[in-house]
């Protein structure tokens, strides 16, 4: 018995077939999830980097100005690792992307070709075996049926053969019909044969080689789509460890950053960027009330009060022991002032108000208001206005440098066109030469403005070719009147130690009628006088003419005594003798202070 068709589909086609497609399924659902992965990747890169720029400090900001502390610089310098860890997160994205996903997507559409190319293949073969099967069934099926109408010939041949009432005629017809039905039975048993070999050689190829053959593809074409899942997962952990040494790196940045704040570092800065110059107020001395004690205290040159109401004060024939703040002459003593009580300093000092005494005052007033102080930082304390000052003649400065660079290229190319006047018109560069010499003409006009703001809080004359000097409101008023009266709001701010003070109008125009008058000059040699104790040495190491009042005229190589250092203006007081004593320029001088008085004296 041959086989039933039935029979022949035991090559699980359909099995593998659902197991093939649910490989394909699980690599499409891998390369899902590497993709999500990456767009996670992408998307934390871009909120990681827009934190980072959100807290960037903005320019022209108070957050700029703080860049300064190593504390910001550190938080600075974070950020920018931060910016950088970023970076990491989008290699790994790109990297996800081009090594896996890419790869993935193109190897799944050549594994669904190569799979329909071998289910193809697997049911042409089916189909030719099982065709070959039928027509083996058929030409059996002929057979059988030949064989039979065969017996059913041959036994009417014999019957009629035996009946002896047939005609000689019809028993050879029959004979031969019989002979024609064995023949053609014996055809058929040939074709089947021939059909039955056929097939047992074609059903032998086909489950001896051919089907094993597309299974062997089958199964290496599936081995290889597991070979490449694996590559992908072990690829998907090396895209994450090669990225690990930099986001390493990036996270040293940020421990170095914080290692590097210095706490003692940025306090000196803020007492570098806050320190004004101001001197601190001498002692209180005790006031007795007791019966028969006259009223009189003497406060020091950097008290608390003023002398506000000294020229008020004043007999109007006669002179006053008092000394006007701050024009000292000479020896440069400190100023005496009449005694008052106690509660009427106080009230007087919590009650004081600063008022403004002129037009530029008032503008500086309302520029305060509006939150943007005035061009010449008059508002600040004189160490801030020296540094502001200072740094605004800087910026200046380097855009006269670029004028002047941009003057010299435009000089060489006018050059270059007159020599060469197939290049260019020279007369094309005259109009910006000559907005480049206004340019230069302006910024040198704002130099020499804030050069002379400059000297003013240094305590120097802004004219160059005299030697440096300090600057006080009484050498303005004897020098120019006029020029009193629009600048005295800036001038009186400047004492001969650096100290800001904001003087009334009417007290400095008082100081100057005083200063004016013929009883001046005498006033400062009469009254008490008070000897400073010295606070060390110094020598000098060139000549210094001291022409300014304030100031001492020293040689080369002169040893003298200091008795009060450098405040930052520039300036050292200095002794010669008991008489003689003044201001020298601290660069002019070696100083060397000590930790002891030496030669202190006091006069009473």
């Amino acid at each position: 018995m041959l086989p039933q068709l039935p029979q022949l589909r035991r090559d699980q086609f359909d099995n593998l077939e659902k197991h093939t497609q649910s490989g394909i399924e699980f690599v499409e659902r891998y390369t899902k999830f590497v993709k999500e992965r990456s767009e996670i990747e992408f998307n934390y890169a871009k909120q990681i980097r827009n934190l980072s720029k959100k807290y960037q400090p903005k320019k022209n900001s108070k957050e700029e100005e703080e860049n300064k502390y190593t504390s910001c610089q550190a938080f600075l310098s974070t950020l920018n690792e931060l910016n950088d860890y970023a970076g990491q997160h989008e290699v790994i994205a790109e990297n996800l992307t081009s090594q896996i996903i890419t790869e993935l997507l193109r190897y799944l559409t050549e594994l669904k070709a190569e799979r329909k190319s071998h289910f193809h293949d697997g049911r042409k073969a089916q189909q030719h075996i099982e065709c070959s099967w039928k027509q083996l069934e058929a030409s059996k099926r002929r057979f059988e049926r030949d064989c039979k109408e065969a017996d059913r010939a041959q036994q009417y041949f014999e019957r009629m053969d035996a009946d002896i009432n047939v005609t000689k005629a019809d028993v050879e017809k029959a004979r031969q019909q019989a002979q024609m039905k064995h023949q053609m039975a014996a055809d058929s048993k040939s074709e089947y044969s021939n059909f039955l070999t056929k097939f047992n050689q074609e059903q032998n190829e086909h489950y001896y080689t051919l089907i094993p053959n597309i299974f062997q593809k089958l199964q290496e074409m599936e081995e290889r789509r597991i070979e490449r899942v694996g590559v992908s997962m072990k690829t998907y952990a090396e895209v994450d460890r090669e990225v690990l040494p930099i986001v390493g790196k990036c996270l040293d940045g940020m421990t170095k950053a914080a290692e590097s704040i210095e706490p003692k570092t940025d306090s000196k800065q803020v007492v570098e960027s806050y320190k004004s110059g101001f001197e601190p107020p001498g002692d209180v001395e005790f006031e007795d009330y007791g019966a028969g004690q006259s009223m009189k205290r003497t406060v020091s040159e950097t008290s608390l009060s003023n002398s506000r109401g000294e020229a008020k004060e004043r007999p109007s024939g006669g002179k006053s022991k008092g000394k006007l703040w701050p024009f000292i002459k000479n020896k440069n003593k400190s100023p005496k002032q009449n005694k008052e009580p106690l509660s009427n300093r106080f009230n007087e000092f919590m009650a004081s108000k600063p008022k403004m005494t002129c037009l530029r005052s008032l503008r500086r007033g309302l520029s305060l208001k509006l939150g943007s102080g005035p061009e010449d930082f008059s508002h600040l304390p004189p160490e801030q206005r020296r540094k502001k000052l200072q740094a605004k003649i800087d910026d200046l400065n380097k855009d006269i440098q670029k004028e002047m660079d941009q003057k010299d290229a435009l000089t060489k190319m006018k050059g270059v066109y007159e020599k060469n006047p197939q290049m260019g018109d020279p007369a094309s560069v005259d109009p910006r030469l000559v907005e480049i010499a206004m340019n230069i003409e302006k910024l040198q006009y704002e130099v020499q403005k804030f050069e002379g703001w400059l000297a003013e809080v240094e305590g120097r004359l802004p004219s160059k070719s005299d030697p440096p000097r300090r600057q006080s409101g009484l050498y303005e008023t004897q020098n120019s009147n006029s020029s009193t009266v629009a600048n005295n709001c800036a001038q009186d701010r400047e004492s001969p130690d650096g100290s800001y003070t904001e003087e009334q109008s009417s007290e400095t125009q008082d100081k100057v009628a005083i200063a004016n008058t013929p009883e001046f000059d005498d006033e400062f040699d009469d009254g008490d006088e008070e000897t400073l104790p010295t606070i060390g040495t110094c020598k000098a190491i060139y000549q210094f003419e001291g022409h300014n009042e304030g100031t001492i005229s020293v040689t080369e190589g002169e040893l003298l005594y200091v008795i009060e250092e450098d405040k930052g203006d520039g300036w050292t007081r200095v002794r010669r003798n008991e008489e003689e004593e003044g201001y020298v320029p601290t660069s002019y001088v070696e100083v060397s202070l000590e930790t002891t008085a030496k030669g202190a004296m006091t006069y009473i």
